[in-house]
Parts: C-alpha cells; structure tokens; sequence
C-alpha cells in the first residue's frame, strides 16, 4: 500500500514560483482531485510527483524513500500527464508492448487486459496515427493503468472523450481504488471530479488553498 509525503515542495522556474510550500499525504485507497485554473500548479505537482522534475525546495517521499536522493522514480507508477505521445506507425498494442518491455513483469495479457478497460481493441491494426483524439487519450490512459501499479497519476483523464467513453473510464478507476490503489487526478469538470474523488484539493498560485471530503486524511 503507497503513500506519498510531500513536504514543503516548492518549484520556481526563472524566479516565477510554481509550487509553494505544498504539504500533504495521499494514502493508498483513495482517490484525490486536483482542482484550479490553468496555470496554478496542478500539473506540476503532478510532474514533482513522478520524479520528472526536482523542486526548489522541500521533498517528495514515496513509501519513506526520497525522489531524487534515494529513488529516481516511483517503482510503481502509472501516468498520463498532459497530451499522451506514442509512436505513430505503431498500433496501440504494440505501443503499449514496448512500453511494458522496459518494465520487464506486464505480459502481453496485461496489455490486452489495459486496452479492453477502456474501450479499445487489442487486435486492432490501425496505427496510432490514424487514432481520433478520444482514441489517444484512452491509449494514453490504458498505459497509465497497463499492469495495476500501486500509484496511479492522470492530468485531465476525459479530455476528448464521449459521454459513453467517460462513463466506462469512471468504472475503470473506481474498481483500481477498490483493490488498493492511490490515483490522484486533475480535471476541469468540477461535476466528474466530485463523482470520483474521496478528497479534493484547490490549488491556486502553487499553493493548497482549500480541501473537500475526508477531513481527516492529513491528521
């Protein structure tokens, strides 16, 4: 079961602050929502997260390991952070078959299993060129989730997706956190993410302003 300790994180980029003085733990077997404008630091509190950047100041702490000092990156992670790249002369199976090569324990199954969760066809032959944007953005979650990694990070999950599409992603998510997981997420419908998130945080101008749902998740 993770949980990330993020204490104090703050991220200036050219003397702007980014993050500032971000505290908070997000514990296995909930769902946490990020809230804010365009610009407030949701994605990246996200990025710190995942090892891609490394802050000004403070920490990040992954199940009592340190980013950037004992760890690169989270040993069980799934993301899907701003717009999903893949290789565009690949279908979206074999896209997923290599990324899940340099983990070295996701079977060609679980790559089959990922696709199917969110409403794409393992056998299908076209290449990723020729996805429309809601099938990019679902190969872009099938990869956040290919595998069930412990914590799961996803920068507005339904872009580009059909009521249909967001209601079977919804389901999808629920039955991760349902078996253990951490998923944090950032979405611009307040409406879906109240649906999903046990816990929201809004973040204005780098900081945490205000919270939503179990009081006692920083106690």
């Amino acid at each position: 079961m993770s949980e990330i300790a993020i204490e104090h994180l703050k991220k200036e980029i050219k003397g702007v602050k980014i993050l500032d003085d971000i505290t908070v733990t997000l514990r296995a077997g909930t769902i946490y929502g990020l809230r804010g404008k365009n610009g407030c630091g949701k994605t990246m509190l996200m990025r710190s997260i995942c090892g891609l950047v490394i802050p000004t100041g403070g920490k990040v702490v992954i199940d009592g390991k340190i980013l950037h000092r004992d760890i690169p990156f989270p040993e069980s992670l799934g993301a899907l952070i701003e717009n999903p790249v893949f290789l565009p002369g690949y279908t979206g199976f074999n896209n997923l078959k290599m990324l899940a090569s340099l983990t070295g324990n996701i079977t060609d199954e679980d790559v089959a299993i990922s696709l199917q969760r969110v409403g794409l066809n393992p056998d299908d032959k076209r290449a990723y060129r020729k996805y429309s944007l809601g099938m990019k953005q679902k190969l872009g979650i099938a990869n956040a989730i290919m595998g069930e990694p412990d914590i799961i990070i996803l920068d507005e999950p339904i872009n580009a997706l059909d009521e249909e599409s967001v209601e079977k992603i919804k389901v999808e998510l629920l039955k991760l956190v349902e078996k253990g997981k951490l998923l944090l997420i950032a979405c611009h419908d307040r409406e879906e993410l109240e649906y999903l998130c046990d816990v929201i945080y809004e973040i204005k101008d780098g900081r945490i302003v205000g919270m939503e749902g179990m009081c006692c998740e920083n106690d």
